[in-house]
């Protein structure tokens, strides 16, 4: 039977060939090709170029003052006992963009086992620590290490993240998942700044405030920030690393 029969006796089939619509149909419409997905955009950093170009100029001014220092640290630390100079751990920053806040290595190589056997111990500090993620006498600090935070020195690494980016001179506090989980609606104001190396919290007593006035001042920082609130805050870190008030 021809073709032409076969339609005409009502057949739903029809033989390939330049009649068939499979044929005529567009290759775009027979084949969909998956689209990239793209990453979702940063919101606008806090401060923008301007406050960019500020801790660039900064940090450039004070590497090599800092160089020296910094080796002498490492020395020491390396001096003092086994485990790596550097401690590098993952941090959120601007836009909930993970990365790894560097400092010089504080504690004690196995202080995760140390922290737990102490939580044992000491119950009520396990309470403490979920509230203010801190502990007045934390049993992995090392005698160097508690020196070296007082000082604020152990933190001198992080200029290397200012350099890269992922934070700035003056910020929020570098926070981990788990504690932006505790900032409850604050978040979204600690997510459009980059974290800094110093802060409202910094010259505001540091670790004698608590944990929700922290989120409190980092808040306020991102609501109000200015360059000359960068300057006033930058010029208030030094008497305040040298008092070491609230360090611990």
């Amino acid at each position: 039977m021809s073709y032409r029969a076969q339609v005409g006796a009502g057949s739903t089939t029809l033989p390939p060939g330049r009649g068939s619509p499979v044929r005529r149909m567009p290759r775009a419409a027979r084949v969909q090709r998956a689209e990239p997905m793209e990453r979702p955009a940063l919101p606008a950093a806090v401060g923008g170029r301007g406050k960019r170009a500020l801790d660039l100029l900064l940090v450039l001014l004070l590497v090599p003052l800092v160089l020296p220092l910094a080796a002498g640290v490492a020395l020491l630390v390396r001096l003092e006992g086994p485990g790596p100079v550097l401690f590098g751990h993952e941090r959120v920053g601007r836009g909930g963009r993970r990365f790894r806040c560097w400092k010089f290595r504080t504690m004690v190589v196995d202080g995760d086992r140390l922290l737990e056997e102490h939580f044992r111990r000491h119950p009520a500090d396990l309470a403490l620590w979920r509230a203010e993620r801190k502990l007045p006498d934390d049993p992995r600090v090392t005698p160097l290490g508690a020196v070296l935070r007082r000082l604020s020195l152990d933190e001198l690494p992080q200029l290397w993240n200012v350099l890269a980016g992922d934070m700035s001179l003056v910020g929020p506090r570098p926070v981990v998942a788990e504690e932006l989980e505790m900032y409850g609606r604050s978040a979204r104001h600690y997510l459009r700044a980059r974290p800094g190396l110093t802060g409202l919290w910094q010259v505001s007593g540091r670790n004698d405030v608590s944990y929700r006035e922290r989120v409190h001042l980092d808040r306020l920082y991102v609501r109000a920030w200015s360059l000359p609130l960068d300057v006033w805050i930058l010029l208030r870190t030094v008497p305040a690393v040298v008092r070491a008030r609230g360090a611990r």
